[in-house]
């Protein structure tokens, strides 16, 4: 039987991927924009499961490879700057994403953009599953529907309530501490210190926050310049 912490993990991973997976619904819609709508249909979906496929491999390989010494330390630091690149203004190019003119084309051009678009997702995803590979197959067929048919209601919901951005980025952090603990060099340098085990998580959330009340703090400085 599932205790509560595997459904927790459930909700943890279909959340966070629903927040990291804005860029690849839009670059979903852009490559089947041509396409009449019967076929835009198609691409969403064989698109969709290519996604899902290709997420669950990428993921377990992560697992796999983040058993290394020192490369979950390392993905940990990686998954807290995708947490500060989360809550920034900056956004992503889409330019050289063309519109396929076939339906395999535009499937092609989904699959090769979620590939690339993909790390911080599998790193989020790998750090939160814990070699759970259940919870990572559950986690991601709930959540890749959910982008695919409702990415514009999301989008909408992030937009109008930034502050589920903000939440999600310092779950991110909160994530990348625990991938930073979960090293097995980490965990000797730190076998004494019982308190690091919930002080470092807590301490990269909120160096999620301040940066984003640093932004905040600069935009009204500029808006009032």
């Amino acid at each position: 039987m599932m205790d509560a912490s595997f459904w927790v993990g459930v909700f943890s991973i279909t959340t966070i991927n629903l927040l990291l997976s804005g860029d690849n619904a839009l670059v979903i819609a852009l490559a089947s924009r041509n396409l009449p709508a019967r076929q835009q249909r198609s691409a969403v979906f064989w698109g969709g499961v290519g996604a899902i496929i290709l997420r669950i491999i990428l993921t377990l390989i992560a697992i796999f490879l983040l058993q290394i010494p020192y490369l979950q330390l390392l993905g940990g630091l990686l998954l807290l700057w995708v947490a500060i690149k989360l809550i920034s203004d900056k956004k992503e190019p889409y330019e050289e994403i063309e519109a396929a003119n076939s339906l395999w084309a535009a499937v092609k051009t989904i699959l090769v953009a979620d590939l690339v678009m993909s790390l911080d997702n599998v790193l989020a995803i790998a750090g939160i599953a814990k070699g759970n590979v259940p919870l990572l197959v559950i986690g991601l067929g709930i959540s890749i529907p959910i982008i695919i048919w409702g990415s514009k209601a999301i989008m909408l919901l992030m937009e109008r309530w930034s502050v589920i951005i903000l939440l999600g980025a310092a779950f991110l952090g909160w994530t990348a501490g625990e991938m930073v603990l979960a090293d097995k060099q980490v965990e000797i340098w730190l076998a004494a210190y019982s308190w690091a085990y919930w002080a470092v998580p807590a301490l990269f959330a909120a160096v999620v926050v301040v940066i984003d009340l640093i932004q905040k703090q600069r935009d009204k400085e500029r808006g009032s310049a």
